[in-house]
């Protein structure tokens, strides 16, 4: 999705930060700097994006990130810091654990969702693969669909999917809001070979799938 287009619109709802945080393969070019290539060498580690998801609406310490992702918490704790020296991640005011220990809460920036990171299309598909291993079917909503526009058309489709994207995006989040994600995935249509076989034509079944 390219993000060229950030706004913020007017939502009249409040001064709550806004509800998304997310990365996406970008057309634009890499930010040429030394920091910009940072940021982008941090986003391409499925891990860490879910460690930025999780701290998206309620700060986490290492130690619950830890136990929310099923991994020791030094594992966890090399890629927290580098997504706090890469601004992803904020650190709130220390707290005190459950047993005396001090413990620091961390909080995503939201800098991803305005970060470019080219060729992020296969770290995007693992970490999706990775988030939903353990949601309820009955939980996933998924769709797919084949078209065939023109140049034209398939522009307009693509700058209002990107609109929409962003007007949720700038929105505050809702304080009786559940959290869920989207994922967006647009790509060509492997040509079909000229005198294919009848038989090899999709069938009934895959026409109503929109194959």
């Amino acid at each position: 999705m390219d993000r060229s287009q950030d706004r913020k619109p007017e939502t009249g709802r409040g001064e709550n930060p806004p509800a998304a945080e997310g990365t996406a393969e970008s057309s634009r070019p890499a930010v040429p700097d030394a920091a910009g290539q940072e940021r982008s060498r941090a986003l391409s580690s499925p891990l860490r994006l879910r460690i930025l998801r999780l701290c998206l609406h309620e700060p986490q310490t290492n130690k619950e990130l830890a136990a929310l992702l099923g991994l020791q918490p030094a594992t966890v704790l090399h890629h927290v810091r580098t997504l706090v020296r890469t601004g992803f991640l904020v650190p709130q005011q220390a707290r005190t654990g459950k047993r005396g220990a001090r413990e620091i809460p961390y909080l995503a920036s939201r800098l991803s969702w305005r970060t470019p990171v080219n060729g992020a299309g296969p770290v995007l598909i693992e970490t999706l693969l990775q988030e939903i291993r353990t949601v309820p079917e009955e939980q996933l909503r998924i769709w797919r669909l084949g078209v065939k526009l023109n140049d034209a058309h398939r522009q307009e489709l693509l700058e209002r999917l990107n609109d929409i994207a962003q007007e949720y995006a700038a929105l505050p989040a809702d304080p009786d809001g559940t959290p869920f994600s989207l994922f967006l995935a647009a790509h060509p249509e492997q040509q079909p070979v000229s005198g294919i076989a009848a038989e090899d034509e999709p069938g009934e079944h895959d026409r109503q799938h929109g194959a």
